[in-house]
């Protein structure tokens, strides 16, 4: 009987507890404000020295204003005019460089026309057998006569900052002192602009006329090697062809016949339809006198 009294107490007791305890419980608002403290505090300790971007706390701003818009905008306006420019200037500078490449075409051309017309006017000192004009298709004429010569090294042209015009300039002045019959000065002259601009495109002129002209100088050895050095320097060179040519006439001169009726042969196999036409009227008389079969 006592323990059915008691009973009904208990349960009165609970139910009054219970609203105490509810109201004991923090709300939603007091968690999510408390987990903002401890994240704010745990972000402190692993980044000491300020909050990363993409985890610096809440913002009651919103994620774009009409301001930040019309910004971003006008700068991309900006950014698309600015491209605009930079396109159009890059055609403007495309079609000048394209006018100064036909120029420079243009310029070397009349140049080596120039060099032709000079080669061609120098062709009544060029020698009958093995001093053929580089340009002429002329039957050769009568020997120059040799002219002493200084030992000083000449002084290549005042260079004008234009290396294709002062390169052609020097490779110039080695040949009229070839065809002056000055041969040390034309030799050191030509040596010089080879060491000076060995990449020019004359460089293979100037090695070719280098050997011929230790040929003229009556030292066919010496040609021999300076001509063979430029033939296997650079066999696609403008005169690499006339280099092996004038090798033969070397080695008839070294007494070596049958290694000049090589190097004819090796003319004809290596060069054939695109021999030039000087070497080409010039090549049957050659192989005649070294009497290659």
């Amino acid at each position: 009987m006592r323990f059915r009294a008691v009973l009904p107490f208990v349960a009165l007791t609970a139910l009054a507890l219970a609203p105490a305890a509810a109201q004991k419980r923090p709300t939603p608002e007091q968690r999510i404000d408390r987990l903002e403290k401890q994240t704010r505090q745990l972000q402190k300790r692993v980044f000491p020295k300020g909050e990363p971007a993409d985890t610096a706390g809440f913002s009651d701003d919103p994620a774009a204003t009409q301001s930040s818009v019309n910004s971003i905008t006008n700068r991309l306006d900006a950014v698309e005019r600015q491209l605009a420019d930079i396109l159009r200037q890059a055609e403007e500078n495309g079609n000048r460089v394209g006018v100064m490449e036909a120029d420079i075409a243009r310029l070397r051309a009349e140049q080596d026309q120039r060099f032709r017309a000079l080669e061609n006017s120098n062709d009544g000192a060029a020698p009958a057998s093995t001093e053929t004009d580089d340009q002429s298709e002329a039957p050769p004429p009568a020997p120059r006569p040799k002219v002493e010569t200084s030992k000083a090294a000449p002084a290549l042209p005042e260079p004008t900052g234009d290396m294709d015009a002062d390169a052609e300039a020097a490779y110039d002045a080695g040949y009229r002192l070839w065809t002056a019959g000055k041969y040390d000065a034309a030799i050191k002259s030509l040596q010089a602009m080879a060491k000076k601009y060995p990449s020019h495109r004359r460089v293979s002129w100037a090695k070719n006329l280098e050997g011929r002209a230790l040929l003229d100088k009556g030292q066919p050895r010496a040609a021999a090697e300076t001509l063979l050095a430029n033939y296997r320097r650079d066999p696609k060179g403008e005169r690499a062809q006339d280099s092996l040519f004038y090798l033969g006439q070397s080695l008839v001169k070294l007494g070596q016949p049958t290694q000049a009726c090589k190097a004819y042969a090796e003319l004809e196999d290596v060069y054939g339809s695109s021999l030039r036409a000087p070497l080409k009227a010039s090549l049957p008389n050659a192989k005649a006198e070294a009497k290659c079969s």
